[in-house]
């Protein structure tokens, strides 16, 4: 029983989450099989980042806070995820709106977040007081960088020219920037100063909501759904 108390309280927060911004698509909600499909994405990346992680712990150490957070950490898991949906998801059929690359990255996020989560629940000593704190900053991190990651690639689907290519790349790098300082500030701020990550987090979360509402209103969707309220 507390084993499957356990297990649940390190899944539920990735699938409240992915819920969340699911259900925030305002005008043409994604086939659920497909954004199942980029959560199981998620969860089968966690070993090759893993793997690629250790060769770089091996190559690189772990002296450097600022090398280990933006490259060994952010870095890796940043770069697989956007090489996972852009080769998955960017020129599916589905995609056809904005507000898609934000479920679709976030989904792909919260799958690695949430293995992340369950392995750290069964290798470390936890109570249920530290799965919540999980709950409210490491999985919270991953949804958010997922939803940076799917607003660039959004606009990236949009856009035409050299635009494109600009917003592909802010799709890699504005997550991986604020993974990258996420990780940093976790390393190098003493635990009695930890509180300082409620601000950064709360600066996250704004930013993401804003993104989340930005991609919204550019959808195509939403002048046939207003039409549709006048007819009715």
């Amino acid at each position: 029983m507390l084993l499957f108390s356990v297990l649940a309280a390190a899944i539920a927060p990735g699938i409240a989450l992915l819920a969340y911004f699911y259900w925030k698509d305002r005008y043409d909600a994604e086939p659920l099989h497909v954004v199942i499909k980029l959560f199981l994405a998620g969860v089968l990346i966690v070993l090759p980042v893993m793997i690629i992680q250790r060769g770089l712990l091996l190559w690189i150490g772990d002296e450097s806070p600022v090398a280990f957070s933006f490259i060994t950490s952010a870095g890796v898991e940043e770069f697989v995820k956007w090489f996972v949906l852009y080769h998955i998801i960017y020129n599916h059929t589905e995609f056809d709106e904005p507000y898609d690359g934000i479920v679709y990255a976030t989904a792909v996020s919260l799958g690695f977040a949430t293995v992340e989560n369950v392995l750290y629940a069964f290798t470390e000593p936890v109570t249920f007081g530290m799965l919540l704190a999980r709950a409210l900053l490491p999985v919270s991190g991953h949804a958010l960088f997922g939803v940076f990651m799917g607003y660039s690639l959004g606009k990236a689907k949009f856009s035409a020219g050299r635009a494109v290519k600009l917003h592909l790349a802010l799709a890699l790098l504005t997550p991986l920037f604020a993974h990258g300082l996420y990780d940093y500030l976790m390393q190098t701020i003493p635990s009695e100063w930890l509180w300082v990550m409620v601000p950064f987090m709360f600066l996250l979360w704004l930013r993401g909501i804003r993104s989340v509402n930005h991609a919204n209103a550019r959808s195509p969707f939403r002048w046939v759904k207003r039409e549709e309220e006048i007819k009715f």
